[in-house]
């Protein structure tokens, strides 16, 4: 259905379908399969779409968006009833998108994203209406964002904020692709695109990290002679690590490799090896059972900052919520 993006601020019923109350901010118009008849779409509809197509489940989808399975289904039924073409199919115990709701998948969080911008622009203060949605890496969910989150409400308590933690690979992805306004993670071991905004929050200089127990008189031997747990390679930091060790000419007994700062913190606290990971940030005190050691010059670092499409309408929410980090 080509559909002509407009959307209107009322809170009235513009159709009821089956026991369910139907209340949108925004609708969708475009041309109706019945002649002569002008279509109505709640967005809610599409949203809907798109979280059961994402998540496989209807119930999965229910849980979600806080409906029960019924009135999900409804308003699937409601929107293939108006496009004229079936879009979610049952295989097995999962559903999965039809041809057709494939090719109107990418027009749907198309024409969802343009909603949250029509919405975010129709803001009366100075900044645009939220919410914002940010992505985090753990570390930076649990290191930076709190005293951050903390300024935020005291200053914008009216502006929600959405927060999907990931990896950075993931992350990403995501805001290249708008599903994301920004997010927090580190900086990629290449040039990011001229289309993206970048800010740096926070040098990350690598560190063995030991059992607090351990001696230390050298911190290379440590980690060559010590049962080693090595930071996963597919990640910016832990390519850092295997190179910087290596350099050094030192090669580890290695006995787990993972990702994940925090479970790798966890498994040198029990004493099953020591690590070299980025000197990643702690709310409180750091935990007593560990210990930090600096490693021999030149040390790599990594960089952690917040990443965002220059062109994004919530461009100044990012922007406003930056500026927490630095009051």
């Amino acid at each position: 259905m080509p559909a002509i993006l407009a959307a209107m601020e009322q809170r009235s019923n513009l159709f009821s379908m089956t026991s369910e109350k139907v209340k949108s901010d925004f609708y969708v118009f475009g041309h109706s399969r019945s002649p002569g008849r002008l279509a109505i779409m709640d967005s809610r509809f599409l949203h809907t779409f798109t979280i059961v197509a994402e998540r496989g489940s209807i119930a999965e989808a229910a849980r979600h968006l806080g409906l029960t399975p019924t009135s999900v289904a409804q308003r699937l039924r409601a929107l293939e009833d108006e496009l004229g073409s079936r879009l979610i199919v049952r295989a097995g115990r999962t559903v999965k998108p039809t041809v057709a709701g494939l090719r109107v998948l990418d027009h749907a969080q198309a024409v969802l994203r343009e909603v949250r911008d029509l919405k975010s622009a129709a803001s009366d203060t100075d900044l645009p209406a939220g919410p914002l949605r940010m992505g985090a890496t753990p570390t930076a969910l649990t290191g930076i964002f709190p005293p951050m989150l903390k300024r935020w409400v005291a200053r914008h308590p009216q502006i929600e904020i959405y927060i999907e933690p990931a990896s950075t690979s993931l992350l990403y992805e995501r805001v290249l692709s708008g599903h994301l306004d920004a997010a927090v993670l580190v900086h990629p071991l290449f040039d990011l695109p001229k289309t993206c905004g970048w800010h740096s929050l926070r040098e990350e200089k690598l560190v063995l990290l030991t059992p607090a127990s351990m001696a230390m008189h050298d911190a290379l031997r440590t980690a060559a002679d010590e049962p080693f747990i090595r930071y996963d390679r597919n990640v910016v930091a832990g390519k850092l690590a295997d190179e910087y060790l290596a350099a050094q000419g030192i090669r580890p007994k290695v006995r787990f490799e993972l990702d994940g700062i925090e479970s790798i913190a966890k498994l040198v606290s029990e004493g099953l090896g020591v690590s070299v990971l980025p000197d990643w940030p702690v709310v409180g005190a750091f935990p007593a059972n560990l210990k930090k050691w600096a490693l021999p010059t030149p040390c790599p670092s990594r960089t952690v900052g917040a990443l965002w499409l220059r062109s994004s309408v919530r461009t100044p929410l990012v922007q406003a919520f930056l500026k927490m980090a630095q009051a």
